[in-house]
């Protein structure tokens, strides 16, 4: 299967599920952990899970907003005493290639960070390959019929009614290497595999002390993201020359993925964060229950 062809799973695109399992391993960004992942074809309609196979009974933490524990950095879930943090590149990358059923096996209490990116997730599950799941055509998901947002301060994230699903993002940083970006996406009309998903996690050098001294970060490096300084990136080459804005979107997308289907909209956000986009999701949420 060539990764480039895989569409978001919206719309009348058919779900789409594992041939085999998916298996890689590497350090958690911010515990330092290693650990090892294995993802495994999950049964219709059950949607995407993460089971942490080193604890007693295998708990399983769907991957859900309500299951959301934090959203400091990352995204971690947690049911009662078992948790899963930094889950977005792995669920972004699962969302983005139509599969919605997944029983994804950790053995410690973080994903790992891999080059930063969702590639090397995409590149995994495109070469195991995926089947259709479901027969014919997927009922097409209706409209958003109203615009939600959320707001902190000058950041927001908003969902608004759209003939398209579209992903706009900006961001804006006093380091003159980054500065204001702006970067709009459409499944509709290009690859999440060569346009947002190659985009790596990136930090700031002045922040990387206080960081560390929080307990955060621990296994970051110059090799699984990149990090800019007063004068420029202190670990080039990027892969976009928005590279950061980019990989806004993928976080994007992947705490969307915590709604289950989307609606169709534009998710617009601002210098937002993942407690922005999981207030989003929420909201969304309600509004469903509310329709």
């Amino acid at each position: 299967m060539n990764p480039s062809s895989r569409r978001l799973s919206v719309t009348s695109q058919i779900p789409q599920g594992l041939v085999g399992p998916v298996e890689r391993a590497g350090v958690g960004l911010h515990t330092g952990t290693l650990t090892r992942v294995k993802i495994l074809p999950g049964t219709p309609g059950e949607g995407r899970c993460f089971v942490r196979v080193d604890l007693p009974d295998r708990p399983v933490i769907p991957a859900r907003f309500d299951a959301v524990h934090q959203t400091n950095l990352s995204t971690e879930l947690a049911i009662a005493q078992a948790s899963v943090r930094t889950v977005e590149h792995l669920l972004a990358a699962l969302m983005a290639m139509g599969v919605e059923d997944a029983r994804i096996e950790v053995d410690g209490p973080e994903l790992p960070l891999l080059d930063g990116s969702a590639l090397p997730w995409v590149e995994a599950i495109a070469q195991v390959g995926l089947v259709p799941t479901t027969p014919g055509d997927r009922a097409e998901i209706a409209p958003l019929p109203t615009a939600i947002s959320v707001y902190e301060g000058d950041a927001f994230v908003s969902a608004l009614p759209s003939p398209e699903l579209r992903f706009s993002y900006g961001i804006d940083f006093p380091e003159p290497a980054i500065g204001n970006q702006w970067h709009s996406w459409s499944p509709n009309h290009s690859s999440f595999a060569t346009d947002i998903a190659p985009a790596r996690t990136f930090g700031l050098a002045r922040q990387i002390e206080q960081l560390r001294a929080s307990g955060l970060i621990k296994g970051g490096s110059l090799d699984n993201a990149l990090v800019c300084g007063e004068t420029g990136w202190i670990n080039p080459p990027l892969r976009f020359p928005n590279e950061p804005v980019r990989h806004k979107i993928l976080d994007l997308v992947g705490d969307l993925s915590l709604l289950g289907p989307l609606p169709l909209a534009h998710f617009i956000a601002y210098k937002a964060s993942h407690k922005l986009h999981i207030q989003l999701v929420r909201a969304l949420a309600e509004s469903r229950v509310q329709i």
